[in-house]
């Protein structure tokens, strides 16, 4: 699933490509209409797909930014002002092409959900290959309450306080330390890959209960995590299976991960070892991580 490195890739991608370009149209797939016909909601939520489609069209792309991992396309139409928010899910991503030819991966191509025809003559196009991804029309946050519990961006600077303050929450003290990081109400953006790198940097057991780690490793793990994101940002982020940039462009920071998907502990030559925490599988040296 992509984490903020590699959200925040796809929106540094999408700003010169789409900011201030207007949509003419948008025609989103029979499978997003077929799911509401069935009575679920698939990709498009909390608005039936045909009234989405009307909404979106002649909208304005005023600015597009990022929100932990939601990318935020902030809308404009005859002075009003909208939101229309996505989350890659798990196998979401953007192309800009002028033809859906030019989207050269199959995959892809072939699970197209969402084609956003610009004025300017180019498609704005969204894939999603295991459709886990979200796309909602709202006029501001307070309509989707998520987007309002999520934690300060890592990057601010009370977000340590915040995940130190909320650590020590009764709820969260039980809970294996990677759970508790990888919790969107703590630290904004930090998933399996990069929580699994910054335990290991620190040498803490993903499994450790969070009650049992003192204030100041609290403090050095969240500037442990905070450099390796804005690291994995640097470098566009980690290509992992079906991640994509825009257009297809990969990132680099799959080459520099020390513990992610590894069957051999860098630091001490171990065998590594991996256990399910928070419904993910998380992978850790024995030896270096306690």
């Amino acid at each position: 699933m992509p984490e903020l490195p590699e959200v925040e890739g796809v929106v540094r991608a999408l700003v010169p490509k789409v900011e201030g370009k207007t949509i003419e149209k948008v025609e989103l797939s029979q499978t997003i209409y077929n799911s509401w016909a069935e009575g679920k909601q698939c990709i498009v939520k909390a608005i039936e797909p045909n009234l989405f489609e009307q909404a979106m069209q002649g909208m304005t792309f005023s600015k597009i930014t990022r929100r932990s991992k939601y990318i935020y396309f902030h809308l404009e139409k005859n002075y009003d002002e909208y939101l229309f928010v996505n989350h890659l899910g798990m196998t979401g991503a953007w192309f800009v092409v002028n033809d859906l030819n030019e989207i050269t991966e199959e995959k892809f191509r072939k699970h197209t959900h969402g084609v956003f025809y610009l004025t300017s003559g180019e498609l704005l196009v969204y894939s999603d290959i295991r459709r886990f991804g979200e796309m909602r029309f709202i006029v501001k946050e307070e309509e989707h309450a998520p987007l309002l519990q999520m934690a300060p961006e890592p990057f601010e600077e009370d977000a340590c306080d915040f995940f130190l303050r909320k650590s020590e929450l009764p709820k969260y003290q039980n809970k294996p330390i990677k759970e508790v990081i990888m919790d969107g109400q703590v630290i904004s953006g930090c998933g399996n890959i990069y929580a699994t790198e910054s335990l290991f940097k620190m040498g803490i057991h993903p499994g450790r209960k969070t009650s049992r780690i003192s204030k100041q490793r609290k403090i050095e793990l969240f500037e442990v995590i905070r450099n390796i994101l804005q690291e994995s940002i640097d470098m566009g982020g980690s290509t992992i299976s079906d991640y994509r940039n825009i257009n297809g462009e990969a990132g680099g920071m799959q080459h520099r991960l020390k513990m992610y998907g590894k069957k051999i502990c860098p630091q001490c030559g171990s065998n590594t070892k991996s256990m399910v925490i928070g419904g993910r599988t998380s992978v850790y040296c024995p030896q270096c991580q306690h």
